[in-house]
């Protein structure tokens, strides 16, 4: 996939259900442009829900892996049809090119200026800042001074009450974890909530420029 089609925001979907997921991915009917989602590779069956949902709604939603930790963890995703792989912490060398050869993004994560250079440098599409709560939403402004507009995603305490504020300090993408729905919602598997939540973000920052 190409960088300039990816959503402004990614749904985490960790240790949900394949029924769960699979509700998730109705209610963004008519919202495909404004979200992608990842399953993370912790979840029970993830390999196998990520293929059934890409599937399923491959054509429509962006759908990638979490959690990529290791070169193994890059080719079981690609595999499973993953078109975008997010870690938790710093891509290889190998993992950046493995992923650019098979036109999968790839989204690592650093937390320091000198980690996020390294990782534009080697290849990465995307740098995720995780945990984005505990630099705050200034860092990405403070650290794109000097390097330059940069896409970055602000991954880890990211919520409907402060998205607004990480968008206009400079963050270019947003994901969205266990806050991002009401849990009797995700148990009932009420799509209508699930719906009303992913608009409920949407509209919390209107009229922010990235």
């Amino acid at each position: 996939m190409r960088l300039k089609d990816y959503p402004r925001f990614t749904i985490i979907m960790r240790g949900y259900t394949f029924q769960q997921a699979d509700a998730i991915l109705k209610a963004m009917k008519g919202l495909e442009n404004e979200f992608a989602v990842e399953m993370t590779l912790n979840t029970p069956n993830a390999l196998e829900q990520i293929k059934e949902l890409t599937m399923t709604y491959g054509d429509s939603i962006y759908i990638g892996a979490g959690t990529v930790r290791t070169m193994d963890d890059v080719k079981a995703a690609t595999a499973a049809g993953a078109q975008f792989l997010l870690g938790p912490h710093i891509f290889t060398t190998e993992m950046l090119n493995y992923a650019k050869q098979h036109n999968v993004l790839a989204v690592p994560a650093a937390m320091t200026p000198s980690e996020i250079s390294d990782m534009f440098e080697q290849g990465a599409d995307i740098v995720k800042v995780f945990p984005a709560s505990v630099v705050s939403p200034r860092f990405f402004k403070d650290v794109q001074a000097p390097l330059g507009k940069l896409p970055l995603m602000g991954v880890g305490g990211i919520s409907v009450e402060n998205a607004q504020n990480f968008l206009s300090n400079g963050a270019s993408y947003l994901g969205l974890g266990s806050g991002m729905f009401n849990p009797e919602d995700l148990e009932k598997l009420n799509i209508e909530n699930l719906a009303a939540a992913l608009n409920k973000l949407i509209s919390s920052v209107q009229g922010v420029m990235v």
